[in-house]
């Protein structure tokens, strides 16, 4: 067995283990259009996916006014909650879960959903206790701010150099940069994996095996 370069792996949540990035553009879009908004192509849509919710809204949706964002958080919630049931994890994400926990990296999660959201994700997919801990963006700052895992490493005493942040959007490797640790990079989410390479991540997965294999060699 390799020797462990990384001690702590954060994951990034939906379009990285959740396979929600289609169900969040088409509830940004949906919510838009409730309130009056100009509705986002589906392109800008997916671009804010990974920021916090009021953030990724006000980007999406930069015609509707400030006094309606609690009506647009809403009503993408409306939406949102109705589908949840119909998505799941990524195929393979468990086994390779597992295989992290068999040789001890400490796995958190780092992700713009809200902490109900995500408490409510995990136990939806049976995941209670896979994650040794967790930030979310209604609790510190959103990305592509260093806070979460700046947050996440003082928990942990884990140092920037022995963390590895893995994400599928440009957020989240700006905010693996932002914070001094590696990131690795997934194209079976929200953003294309061209914008990837200026935020130099160590390596770009197609497939949760190919993630889960450079995992192996390389974490």
């Amino acid at each position: 067995m390799p020797q462990r370069q990384f001690d702590l792996i954060a994951f990034d949540w939906d379009g990285t283990l959740f396979d929600s990035t289609a169900l969040i553009t088409r509830c940004i879009q949906a919510a838009v259009a409730d309130v009056g908004g100009t509705v986002p192509t589906t392109r800008d849509a997916s671009y804010v996916i990974g920021m916090g919710l009021m953030q990724a809204l006000a980007h999406a949706a930069p015609d509707v006014p400030l006094e309606k964002y609690p009506l647009l958080g809403e009503r993408y919630r409306f939406h949102y909650t109705r589908h949840q049931r119909d998505i799941s994890l990524f195929e393979g994400v468990l086994p390779m879960l597992a295989h992290l926990k068999e040789r001890h990296h400490l796995l958190t999660v780092a992700t713009g959903k809200s902490r109900g959201g995500l408490n409510e994700a995990l136990r939806s997919v049976e995941l209670v206790g896979v994650f040794d801990g967790s930030r979310t963006a209604d609790e510190t700052a959103g990305k592509p701010s260093p806070l979460m895992l700046n947050e996440l490493m003082s928990e942990f005493g884990v140092t920037p150099e022995r963390t590895l942040m893995i994400g599928d959007t440009t957020h989240d490797l700006q905010m693996a940069l932002n914070a001094g640790c590696a990131s690795v990079g997934v194209s079976y989410g929200a953003h294309e994996p061209d914008a990837f390479h200026v935020l130099h991540p160590r390596h770009v997965a197609h497939s949760v095996q190919e993630l889960r294999d450079w995992l192996a060699t390389h974490a």
